[in-house]
């Protein structure tokens, strides 16, 4: 049988700090950012009998963990066990203590690994690398999860909780920022292309026939939309052409011409753009103040933010996010990028001179709240981190996280003839943009520098 101890300070009083475990969200933001979970249950509450339920791989198959709440001490404790998993034992105890202004998270694991003896010799062997290194990884990023949501939530905890929409829930930034909010307290509605789960937070919508019952959309506070077909996903044919356009033109003319006609009108509606907006542009810098560019992205990205004019028209303040390349491990083009760069065969793309404009998933988290609850913010912002990179340094950056080589060069022709129109649009055009507006309107950035973004989005820090 092992042990483990974390232990986590907070700036947050124990009441508060005990709330924001108690919300559903809080599941999700704990999962290592690294690690493609996904969540199949999770009732809503801690207290005793309640069960949280999630799959993630392992190798070739998918695991499922099911962990069951068997202590429940408001704000000073709670645990859970492992019912089905991977280990053979999992006993997790979080101790909530508070004192002078800050409370002390203590998360207690005895746990036991597969295969008993054998099992026991194996993770001896490889110098407890194989489980207790994964599990300080993860304790490590829950730490950091906790320490910069409860700060971020303090700064605006002064104003009224919000009734929120969200179209888009269940892609790589929806799914982070409904449960981010959710442990903000706020009221977070799901608005869903399937049929509405019973007894959720959803509403259904139809953008693709035009249907959207306004009457079900009343009464909200903030209407979110992140929707649209991957741009990365699969090489453009003039079919994929037409589905990343229409994805985002059609739905936001339909969203933005029903919450025009809304008697209760929200008091603001957020749109997901992207820097794709300035096209291809060398060296030059890009504020919000630069011209759009030329091509097919700056055209969808154009179409795409003209088409929420009834809603500016209709006096709602309207919030424009031109977001640029999210660090993530587990999708966009970070992820794309991993595997290479582990086999060690990564390396700058194109002659890499082209600046990439990145920014960390929780900075894209963060500004979306930002600009949400900071009444004075409306028009487009650049959601880049303030300190763009060549894409040499980046694949340079990258491999010193990483510790592998990064001098494989991958050059435009062959990436034109893998990927095609997108390969060349998304990898080789170069956009140096700067998130002047986002400064100025007092959003402090989690990480101003690509190795701090790469390191929190990996799990390498140079202390694990």
């Amino acid at each position: 049988m092992y042990k483990y101890e974390h232990t986590t300070t907070v700036d947050a009083d124990i009441d508060s700090t005990f709330a924001w475990f108690e919300h559903e969200g809080s599941f999700r933001r704990l999962m290592p950012p690294w690690e493609v979970a996904e969540e199949v249950r999770a009732d809503e509450t801690l207290e005793v009998g309640s069960q949280r339920v999630f799959r993630f791989p392992m190798g070739p198959v998918k695991m499922t963990w099911i962990a069951e709440h068997t202590a429940y001490e408001p704000p000073h404790h709670f645990a859970d066990t492992m019912v089905k998993g991977p280990f053979w034992s999992w006993n997790h105890n979080h101790n909530l203590t508070h004192s002078n202004g800050t409370t002390t998270v203590v998360d207690d694991v005895t746990y036991q690994v597969p295969f008993g003896p054998l099992g026991n010799l194996a993770d001896t062997v490889l110098g407890g690398m194989l489980v207790r290194g994964r599990i300080s990884r993860m304790f490590k990023a829950r730490e950091l999860r906790l320490q910069r949501d409860l700060g971020r939530h303090a700064k605006f905890s002064h104003l009224p909780r919000k009734r929120i929409l969200v179209a888009g829930s269940s892609g790589m930034i929806g799914t982070q920022l409904v449960a981010f909010l959710d442990t903000g307290g706020h009221e977070v509605w799901k608005l869903v292309r399937r049929q509405a789960k019973e007894g959720a937070n959803e509403i259904s919508w139809n953008p693709d026939k035009g249907y959207l019952d306004s009457s079900i959309i009343e009464g909200f506070d903030v209407i979110i939309h992140l929707g649209g077909v991957g741009i990365g996903d699969k090489r453009w044919s003039k079919r994929r052409k037409q589905a990343i356009r229409d994805t985002r033109v059609n739905s936001t003319t339909l969203l933005s011409k029903t919450i025009a006609s809304l008697e209760n009108k929200p008091e603001v509606f957020v749109l997901a753009s992207a820097i794709g907006w300035y096209g291809n542009r060398g060296d030059e810098e890009l504020t919000e103040k630069s011209t759009s560019g030329e091509g097919f992205l700056p055209d969808v990205c154009t179409e795409w933010e003209a088409a929420a004019e009834a809603v500016e028209d209709a006096g709602i303040r309207t919030v424009y996010l031109r977001t640029g390349i999210v660090l993530t491990a587990t999708g966009g083009a970070l992820g794309k990028m991993l595997l290479p760069f582990k086999l060690g065969a990564g390396g700058p793309m194109g002659g890499g001179k082209q600046w990439m404009s990145w920014v960390s998933l929780d900075d894209q988290i963060y500004a979306i709240h930002h600009l949400v609850m900071n009444e004075d913010s409306s028009g487009a912002y650049n959601v880049t981190a303030p300190n763009p990179e060549r894409q040499k340094n980046f694949a340079r950056t990258l491999g010193r996280v990483l510790r592998r080589p990064a001098f494989v060069p991958l050059p435009g022709l062959v990436i034109r003839m893998i990927f095609g129109e997108m390969g060349e649009k998304l990898t080789l055009e170069s956009q140096r943009v700067l998130p002047i507006r986002l400064q100025k309107a007092g959003y402090d950035f989690v990480h101003e520098d690509l190795e701090s973004g790469l390191r929190d989005s990996l799990g390498m820090w140079r202390s694990i």
